[in-house]
């Protein structure tokens, strides 16, 4: 066997041996490209519609959740990086 296949099967087998991941971090794995897709939709539409984008900045996490977007720390502090002047 080559090295390269070495390492790839010694890397293989140290992977196997880790415990899995966390239920709460596999569902916010799932949750993340939903979460990403609305999260930019409200972002887009905050752009063109003022009294939206007063909402967002008044309670973002409230409008977030009007919406259906789970306030995560990561979703505000991505929003809040958007809504700022």
């Amino acid at each position: 066997m080559s090295y390269v296949t070495d390492e790839t099967e010694r890397i293989a087998e140290l992977l196997a041996a880790l415990p899995p991941a966390p239920l709460g971090w596999v569902a916010a794995a799932q949750e993340l490209p939903f979460a990403r897709a609305s999260l930019d939709g409200l972002l887009a539409r905050a752009r063109q519609d003022a009294a939206l984008r007063a909402r967002l900045l008044a309670d973002l996490e409230a409008a977030l959740a009007d919406e259906g977007i789970p306030a995560t720390p990561a979703v505000v502090k991505l929003a809040r990086l958007h809504l700022e002047p």
